[in-house]
C-alpha cells in the first residue's frame, strides 16, 4: 500500500487532533488539513460540564494544545466551517460556505450532535441534520401540530432552555446560572449526573429529570446507580425519575418551568437538556457509506478504500467482542486515532481495547472497565459502599463483563488487569 500524500480530518477536536498529531508521530510527511466547524482552539470536553461550567478553569485552560504546539503539526487549520456534504468514491468534502476539499485519505471525526426535546431548537437555530430520529423513550405529547413537535406557544429558540455540547454552550450556561436559582436538568446520564453535581456547587436549586428509575442505570445497573441516585439526593437535589417531560413553559420567550406528564410543573429560571446523543452524521447522507448507529467500519476503523472514522461517530466491529461497538468517551478518541494512523499509513491493526468509562460527580469517581450492564450480577470485592469507596465486579452467565471503581480507581485497574486484559470482555 502507498501511504497517502494528503489527509483530510474532518473534526478537530480529541479525536481528529489526537489522529494528526498520531500520523505525524508515524512518519506522515504529506498535506495535513484539519476542518472543524468551531472557531475555537482545540479543546477537551469533559471539563465543561464541571470545571468550566463552575468557573474553576477559564476557558482557556480546556485548550488541548498551545498555538505553538499546534504550529508544530505543520497542518492546516479550517476553522469555522462545517462540513455539509461528502463523496467517498472521491473523497472530496464540501464547507458550509461551498469549498470542496479533496485528500488521498480521510479521516471522519465528527463526534455527537445532541437529543432534543420535541420542539427544541439550539441557541443558535442549528439545524439537527437530515435523518435523525428523537430519543427512544422521550414522550411526545398528544396533538402535536406542525414540525415544532411540542404544544404550546413559544417553544422554539427559548431564552433560559440550554444543552452542553461545546465551549460556547458552557459559557452561555454559566453567565446565565450566575444569576438564576432553579435549575431543571432533563436527562439523568453521565452529562444530566454531572450538570446537577456542579450546579448543586453553585448553589442553585436542582431538580433532575429522566425517564430511568435512577442516574446512569442503563450503564451501571440497579446496585450502583442506586447509590449514586443517593448521592444526589442527600446533596439536595430534587429527583423525578421514571417520568418523561410533557412540555416547557414559558411566558415573554423565556421558559418558566417544565411541566411532566404527570401534571406536575417544575419552575425554572433555567433548564438544561441532556437526553443523550446521537452521531454527527447527517451531513453524510448520499455519501455511499453505510449509516446505521454511527459510520460502520471495519475492524481497522474503515469505512470505504481510504475513508475512516474515529472517536464517537465511529462504529467499527470488534474482533475481541464479535460484535459491532461505538464508544463515547476521551480515552477511546485517542486511542482509536492511533489505531487510525496507523492503518492510514498502511498497517493492518484491528482495533480491540477494553471499553472505558469514568465520570466525576461531587467527590465522587467513578471509573468502569469492560462493559458493566444493568442485567449484570455485580458483587462488591472491597472496600464498603457506605464509606463511600469500594469496587466491584460485573458478572453475566458466569463470566465477568465489567468492573468498577467508586472512588478506588488503582483497585478498579487492577480488577481490569486481572478479569478483562486477556480476555473478550463479553460474549457475542
Amino acid at each position: 500500500m502507498t501511504p497517502p500524500r494528503s489527509v483530510l480530518i474532518v473534526g478537530a477536536s480529541a479525536a481528529g487532533l489526537s489522529t494528526a498529531e498520531a500520523l505525524r508521530r508515524q512518519g506522515h510527511q504529506g498535506r495535513l488539513t484539519l476542518l472543524d466547524a468551531e472557531p475555537h482552539l482545540p479543546y477537551d470536553r469533559p471539563p465543561l460540564s464541571k470545571q468550566v461550567l463552575a468557573g474553576d478553569w477559564e476557558p482557556g485552560r480546556a485548550q488541548l494544545r498551545s498555538q505553538a504546539q499546534l504550529d508544530a503539526l505543520d497542518a492546516e487549520f479550517v476553522r469555522g466551517e462545517a462540513a455539509v456534504a461528502f463523496d467517498a468514491g472521491a473523497r472530496e468534502v464540501r464547507t458550509a460556505t461551498g469549498r470542496v476539499l479533496r485528500a488521498d485519505a480521510v479521516v471522519i471525526a465528527t463526534g455527537l450532535t445532541p437529543h432534543r426535546l420535541p420542539g427544541q431548537q439550539g441557541q443558535a437555530g442549528m439545524r439537527e441534520p437530515a435523518g435523525m430520529q428523537g430519543p427512544a423513550g422521550m414522550r411526545e405529547p398528544a396533538g402535536m401540530q406542525g414540525p415544532a413537535g411540542m404544544r404550546g406557544p413559544g417553544q422554539q429558540g427559548l431564552a433560559g432552555v440550554h444543552e452542553l455540547r461545546g465551549l460556547d454552550d458552557a459559557l452561555t450556561l454559566r453567565a446565565h446560572l450566575t444569576a438564576a436559582r432553579r435549575l431543571v436538568v432533563v436527562g439523568e446520564g453521565v452529562l444530566g449526573g454531572e450538570l446537577a453535581a456542579t450546579a448543586r456547587k453553585l448553589g442553585l436549586d436542582v431538580t433532575l429529570v429522566g425517564l430511568g428509575q435512577a442516574i446512569l442505570a442503563d450503564q451501571l445497573g440497579g446496585r450502583v446507580s442506586g447509590l449514586l441516585t443517593r448521592a444526589h439526593a442527600e446533596r439536595g437535589v430534587e429527583l423525578r425519575l421514571g417520568v418523561a417531560v410533557e412540555e416547557l413553559t414559558s411566558a415573554g420567550g423565556r421558559v418558566t418551568g417544565v411541566r411532566l406528564a404527570t401534571g406536575e410543573v417544575l419552575p425554572a429560571d433555567a433548564v438544561v437538556v441532556a437526553i443523550g446523543s446521537r452521531p454527527a452524521t447527517g451531513w453524510l447522507a448520499g455519501s455511499g457509506l453505510s449509516l446505521g448507529d454511527g459510520v460502520e467500519c471495519d475492524a481497522r476503523c474503515r469505512a470505504a478504500e481510504g475513508v475512516y472514522a474515529v472517536g464517537d461517530v465511529a462504529s467499527w466491529q470488534h474482533e475481541g467482542l464479535g460484535r459491532r461497538l461505538r464508544l463515547e468517551n476521551r480515552t477511546n478518541a485517542t486511542e482509536q486515532a492511533q489505531v487510525v494512523a496507523a492503518n492510514i499509513l498502511g498497517a493492518d491493526r484491528p482495533y480491540t481495547p477494553i471499553p472505558y468509562f469514568w465520570t466525576d460527580q461531587y467527590d465522587i469517581k467513578i471509573q468502569a472497565h469492560g462493559l458493566p450492564s444493568a442485567t449484570a450480577e455485580v458483587s462488591i470485592v472491597e472496600g464498603d459502599p457506605e464509606q463511600g469507596r469500594f469496587a466491584a465486579v460485573y458478572r453475566e452467565d458466569g463470566r465477568v463483563t465489567g468492573v468498577l471503581g467508586w472512588n478506588m480507581p488503582k483497585q478498579a485497574r487492577v480488577l481490569r488487569q486481572q478479569h478483562l486484559a486477556t480476555q473478550p470482555v463479553a460474549t457475542a
